[in-house]
């Protein structure tokens, strides 16, 4: 027998039977334990599910929550944007229509200045046309100037109206007389008044001109001779009786002008007659073409001009002063104007600055974010992008929203 049977042998009958009962009823238990533990853990799993869809109703009730807010608060900003829309759409309308009365108000200020301009223009093409037509006129009345100095008389009313032309164009009415009668009974042709209460200028236009046409028309040297002596007897006689006929001592100057109404003639005397010119000087009697009588009208009236002038000068200093206030207010006002345009510029700078804000604020509006907790929170980084984070009070949800101002 072996060590086992020994032992078997050393139980009492009993105590078997009680251990054969007891492994018995272990193996009836068996089956029945395991069954509750199967029951147990499906109670368990139902248990699970259920709580796991109580959660995920839970989660998808605060989804449509936090859903619905965010559908109010979007119609909120949609409306709010309406509104900021229709009051940009306001602004600019009224900054559009202020700038384009400003621009239309400019526009006729330029219109009515170049039609001043342009009237301007006219009025000086027809200054010229006159002019043109006039030198016209001189061109034909040329043409009959040798008919003119032909006469005597016409000879002399031709010298006579050239120099009073020449004097009228070039003085003032009342700076000259023609045909004045002088102290002694003479009767210049021309007296012209000088400055500083100085004594009157004589000028005389009786040209001997028959034997200079005498001189022109002879054909041989002896005859030329002869004339040319003849006019300088009718020069010097001309030249005396001027010196003692105009220069009254305190009346008039004392030197006279003797009018050449040629400057041809005016030439021929200084080239081949020096003797007439030296008999003048000494007479004071000063021969004078039609350029050097117009030189000498042109200096007299400088000299007018500057006593007239010394006379006004607290007129001018007057009007000076007025100018100047003139071109003050024209300053003020380009400078208020200048800042209009300044200020219109800066308008339209805000409101473009304004609409691209409202382009920024759209498109992040558009492009919300929806996370899920435990996603990367780098995505986006808090530095660069400001957001406001909504968590549900399960903790697993998160919505960024981004706001920028």
């Amino acid at each position: 027998m072996n060590l086992t049977e020994l032992h078997l042998n050393a139980i009492p009958p009993e105590m078997l039977i009680a251990a054969a009962a007891g492994a018995a009823g272990l193996v009836l238990l068996l089956p029945i334990v395991s069954m509750l533990s199967g029951r147990r853990a499906r109670l368990r799993a139902e248990a699970e599910a259920l709580r796991r869809e109580v959660l995920a109703e839970s989660h998808m009730a605060e989804l449509l929550r936090t859903q619905a807010e965010m559908q109010g608060r979007m119609a909120a900003m949609a409306d709010v944007f309406g509104r900021r829309q229709g009051e940009l759409t306001q602004t600019i309308n009224q900054r559009l229509d202020g700038m384009t009365q400003r621009i239309g108000a400019t526009i006729t200020e330029q219109t009515k200045s170049t039609h001043a301009n342009l009237r301007h223009l006219q009025e000086r093409l027809a200054v010229i046309d006159a002019a043109q037509n006039n030198i016209q006129s001189l061109a034909k009345d040329v043409v009959g100037l040798q008919a003119i100095l032909s006469n005597k008389q016409t000879r002399g009313a031709f010298g006579q109206s050239r120099m009073e032309t020449i004097v009228a164009d070039g003085l003032p009415m009342g700076a000259y007389r023609f045909q004045p009668t002088l102290s002694n009974g003479a009767r210049p042709d021309c007296t012209i008044r000088m400055p500083n209460d100085q004594p009157e200028l004589v000028v005389d236009a009786k040209f001997p001109l028959e034997a200079w046409n005498a001189i022109r028309a002879a054909d041989s040297a002896e005859l030329k001779k002869t004339f040319s002596q003849q006019f300088r007897r009718d020069m010097d006689v001309h030249i005396r009786d001027i010196s003692e006929k105009y220069l009254l001592a305190g009346e008039t100057q004392d030197m006279a002008f003797l009018f050449v109404p040629s400057e041809s003639i005016f030439a021929e005397i200084h080239e081949h007659f020096e003797s007439i010119v030296q008999r003048g000087h000494r007479a004071k009697v000063v021969i004078v073409s039609p350029s050097l009588l117009m030189l000498s009208i042109q200096v007299i009236q400088s000299v007018l001009k500057d006593q007239r002038m010394r006379e006004q000068a607290h007129l001018i200093q007057a009007e000076v002063v007025h100018l100047m206030e003139d071109l003050s207010r024209l300053d003020d006002r380009t400078r208020k104007l200048q800042g209009h345009f300044l200020a219109a510029q800066k308008d339209v700078d805000m409101i473009l600055t304004s609409a691209d804000k409202l382009t920024r604020r759209g498109a992040r509006i558009e492009a919300l974010e929806f996370g899920v907790a435990g996603s990367d929170p780098q995505a986006v980084p808090a530095e660069q992008v400001p957001e406001r984070a909504v968590e549900s009070r399960t903790g697993l949800l998160k919505l960024r929203v981004v706001d920028e101002d």
